[in-house]
């Protein structure tokens, strides 16, 4: 997410700036600081490892301005938030932000704190925070922790308003109304936040490290991952019975079931106008009850009625709730109201709720009772808190009267008056825990009822004297039972021990030895991530896992690709754990949506890095490769202790992100001779008991090994690999390597690693758009998403041996004799525009090495470039080449268009060439190909394009 300043009118703008001049005139500094932009970084970050909320600020003049020059400031901001004293900074001590005031700290961190303490304040318990210089003078990164996304972000709005107030207190312009914004903070952070009983069932999967996924703004919560997943909506859950729920919600039936079961009920007829309301109470008896058909909370419902015109008002009040329009007429039950809250067939709390009401002092008026009570910091509004406060309304008012009071009454000492009929607690009721103390025959009668209703969590509603004696024999009854039931009376009673009644619940869903998870695989680097992670995913297939793909090509579900496009951030990684099908997850991650919006979920069992080179720098705040190994490295430090990290022991980046690692590293290596880095990384690592997959040269070949401590495994020689090209594409050897490592870390035996490898081709259908190879008429045509310096290197390696070395009988790679290259390579090359100028020279410079002839294209999308403006980058690279003699090609041209250079490319190749497409759109290229192959055969192309959209996993 990101949101950026809001403009405002000339006019505006020169009337502040004229005040902001008169005040710097006079001594004090302008309120400067504005937030440049917005991020929510959801999951693990480069940040941080929770979730936070990235504010890029500029503090304009207040850059000069610590707060210790800034008069009146801190007292200002101590007096309006004296829990700032709770912030220790990073003097690691209570008071610690305080100091750090008085001592002088800059605007951007005193924001970063006071965005953190009003979500403290609006009940939110956030923590963590830090801010950084961002690079020009004056610009900080702002980082804070946030558990509601909306709150978090208004959070941080409010304390940049609330610093330029305090900055310039008399400037109109920044006037900041303490009081009504925090109000309205509190509102917002009810609304988003989850209900009592919702939260107390994440409280307790979040304590067993079942992981949950907020589904919509209110309370459908998923628990759990793919295959494992299950749901809960408020108390229901997937387990809960359809047809349960429409019998409880059906009093009528509920009450006919018991009766005919032989449990305590009271009698009761349906009705559907006043007359017939009236008549039926004539039939059941003085005193009665009438209740919505269908009705919740206590909504409607009426008790104690004593009079036919006393039914006829109840009857409007009660249809008035009745989503059908009937209503309930059935005999009072005379006694205290229990609830027995039943879950999985047994009870697991009961508590006995008390109307709303309050008890005279001898000083106060009822009214005045009814405020003292509502000031209880445990009342809230609806749901918010563990109390609700007392509604005086027209009902209240008549209750009141009925006993015989006055609002504006001062109550004697002692005298009890209830606001409420009712005991629930959304009408202002209390709860008292009564657990303990029932009777084990009214405990049997609960738990019976919840069986006949059908219910997984059910409330059951007793009308009896005292739960602790047998209802039977004290004249009780079963007045109500209900789906979904609150936990608040029994998790926060108002009097007795809290109940963990969310415990059963999630014991029930997920039951003791059962998973939660499914093994997440997360792979990232520069180079090789897409075929890296195509390669996992087809061992982990033909091993029977269904598995769930994100990559840059899309995402795909035991390989069907369900979505096209750059699926490689983390709201496809969420698709993927939301899919109920999905039993092993494979995902790339990409740099910008690390950046964007971190990893979207919180751990993943192994993290794979293949290599950390220059590519996007000057992109996000990230201008070196040290930066850029810090972004990759999110995945590495997000593995837990159970987990794996495959590091790259070629690369020294990406090998010190194994000191990050909370579990187990293992090791991969290209490095064939010691003194190697790679090598000697290896074998230090092997020595010390460590795992690690490299090369071992044999008088066969290359053969991939798997090095346990002092045991070697031989797993497959390279040139078995179809996706190396009997050896010759070296960067699929790194990418088989560690593909290898990361099926293995995620249980996969070597002889599965050797069948995966050995059917994994980079033909356009398993992997399109790297490295696949089609012949046009005697022409052999690459094509390959080459975007970066690097893999351009690693791409010019592959034309050269290509163009020199030829497989033996074997297949295994071996040298021409002569050494010389046969035939031409004609490259088809394009960069992105949004890498760095000398980038895209040194891209062409490697090029002109490999390429004998060169055709120079640019992207369909030119981000921010000009037209011809990266290719002319590009020939500047080719031509610095040729001047210094590391360039062979011979011919180079500029053709923007895509298709254009690819068409120029095979019509100008000969039998025996090779052309190499560096491509945007590989199925348009991989169509033109397709056409040329078969217009070289007098025919039509073999292939339909149209089936390029589906390419296995």
């Amino acid at each position: 997410m990101t949101d950026t300043l809001a403009g405002t009118s000339s006019a505006a703008r020169a009337k502040r700036g004229s005040r902001r001049a008169r005040r710097e005139s006079t001594g004090g500094p302008a309120p400067t600081l504005r937030i440049l932009e917005t991020r929510v970084l959801r999951g693990p970050n480069y940040w941080a490892r929770e979730p936070v909320i990235r504010l890029l600020v500029d503090l304009g003049v207040l850059e000069q301005y610590p707060s210790n020059l800034l008069p009146d400031f801190t007292e200002a901001l101590i007096a309006l938030l004296p829990t700032l004293e709770d912030h220790a900074c990073s003097l690691g001590r209570r008071g610690g932000f305080i100091t750090r005031l008085r001592d002088g700290t800059w605007a951007g961190h005193i924001a970063e704190h006071v965005a953190l303490e009003f979500q403290n304040l609006a009940g939110t318990d956030v923590r963590h925070g830090k801010t950084r210089a961002a690079g020009p003078p004056g610009q900080y990164d702002c980082i804070y922790e946030y558990r509601e996304e909306a709150v978090g972000l208004e959070a941080g709005r409010m304390a940049v308003a609330l610093v330029n107030h305090l900055v310039a207190p008399d400037d109109p312009d920044v006037f900041f109304d303490f009081a009504p914004e925090m109000e309205r903070l509190i509102l917002l952070a009810e609304r988003q936040a989850f209900g009592p009983s919702t939260q107390a069932l994440i409280d307790e999967a979040v304590s067993r490290d079942i992981p949950f996924i907020r589904l919509d703004r209110h309370s459908l919560v998923q628990f759990g991952h793919g295959v494992h997943q299950q749901r809960i909506r408020a108390t229901m859950t997937s387990l809960t019975s359809a047809i349960g729920v429409d019998v409880a919600s059906d009093k009528s039936l509920t009450n006919r079931l018991l009766d005919s079961a032989g449990l305590p009920v009271p009698r009761s007829e349906v009705v559907d106008s006043e007359d017939a309301t009236v008549a039926a109470a004539r039939r059941l008896g003085f005193p009665c009850v009438v209740k919505p058909l269908d009705g919740n909370h206590g909504r409607g419902v009426h008790l104690d009625l004593r009079s036919e015109d006393a039914v006829r008002a109840a009857y409007h009040g009660a249809v008035a709730q009745s989503r059908g329009g009937d209503v309930v007429v059935e005999t009072y039950v005379a006694g205290n109201d229990y609830r027995c809250l039943v879950i999985g067939g047994k009870v697991a709390a009961i508590a006995e709720r008390v109307p709303a009401s309050v008890t005279g002092d001898g000083e106060h008026t009822l009214i005045e009772l009814v405020d003292i009570a509502n000031s209880d910091p445990r009342r809230g509004i609806g749901h918010e808190k563990v109390l609700t406060r007392i509604k005086v309304d027209e009902a209240a008012v008549a209750l009141v009267r009925t006993q015989g009071h006055e609002l504006d009454e001062v109550l004697p000492v002692g005298t009890w008056v209830k606001l409420a009929l009712t005991g629930n607690m959304s009408t202002g009721g209390t709860s008292i825990d009564r657990t303990v103390e029932a009777h084990p025959d009214n405990v049997e009668i609960a738990e019976t009822a919840a069986r006949i209703v059908g219910l997984d969590v059910a409330g059951i509603d007793f009308i009896c004297p005292d739960i602790a004696t047998p209802v039977r024999e004290t004249g009780g009854a079963i007045v109500e039972v209900n789906a979904a039931p609150g936990f608040r009376m029994h998790t926060h009673p108002t009097e007795g021990e809290p109940q963990y009644v969310a415990r059963p619940v999630i014991d029930s869903l997920f039951p003791a030895g059962s998973s939660s998870r499914i093994p997440i695989v997360a792979v990232t680097g520069t180079n090789g991530k897409t075929t890296t992670v195509r390669m996992i995913a087809h061992i982990l297939k033909l091993m029977g896992k269904r598995v769930g793909m994100t990559s840059t090509d899309g995402i795909v579900i035991d390989g069907r690709l369900i979505k096209k496009g750059d699926m490689s951030g983390p709201k496809s990684a969420l698709m993927v754990l939301q899919n109920p099908t999905v039993d092993t997850a494979v995902f790339e991650v990409a740099r910008g949506g690390i950046l964007r919006e971190g990893l979207g979920y919180d751990r993943n069992d192994v993290a794979v890095v293949t290599n950390v080179t220059g590519d996007h720098l000057g992109l996000g705040g990230i201008d070196s490769i040290g930066q850029l190994a810090n972004v990759k490295g999110v995945v590495v430090e997000a593995v837990p202790r159970s987990g794996t990290a495959v590091l790259n022991a070629d690369d020294s980046h990406v090998y010190r992100m194994g000191r990050h690692c909370a579990g187990r590293v293992v090791l991969f290596s290209m490095a064939l001779a010691k003194g190697e880095d790679g090598f000697d990384r290896v074998d230090g690592h092997t020595s010390r008991g460590g795992a690690a997959f490299r090369l071992e040269s044999t008088g066969e070949g290359e053969l991939i090994v798997l090095r346990l401590g002092s045991r070697t495994m031989p797993v497959l020689y390279t040139h078995l690999i179809p996706a190396t090209f009997g050896g010759r594409a070296r960067m699929n050897v790194a990418n088989a390597l560690a593909a290898a490592a990361a099926a293995w870390a995620a249980g996969a035996h070597l002889h599965d690693i050797r069948q995966g490898l050995r059917t994994f081709s980079t033909s356009f259908f398993q992997a399109p758009g790297r490295l696949n190879l089609v012949e046009v008429g005697g022409v052999r045509v690459v094509i390959d998403y080459c975007h970066n310096v690097d893999g351009m290197r690693q791409l010019a390696d592959f034309v050269n041996r290509m163009m020199v070395e030829t497989p033996t009988k074997s297949g295994r790679l071996g040298a021409a004799a002569t050494g010389v290259r046969s035939g031409r390579a004609i490259g088809v090359i394009g960069i992105p525009g949004d890498r760095r100028d000398e980038d895209q020279r040194e891209y062409g410079a490697i090029a002109a090495g490999a390429f004998d002839e060169l055709i120079v294209r640019e992207d369909k999308h030119l981000r921010g470039r000009q037209a011809g403006e990266s290719a002319n980058h590009v020939i500047d690279g080719v031509r610095e080449a040729k001047a210094d003699g590391s360039g062979r090609a011979t011919r180079f041209e500029k053709v923007l268009d895509e298709m254009t250079a690819v068409r120029a490319a095979l019509r100008r190749a000969i039998p025996g060439d090779l052309v190499v497409c560096c491509v945007d759109d590989a199925i348009g290229v991989y169509r033109e190909a397709m056409a040329a192959a078969g217009t070289s055969r007098g025919g039509t192309a073999f292939t339909d394009p149209g089936e390029l959209e589906a390419p296995e996993g």
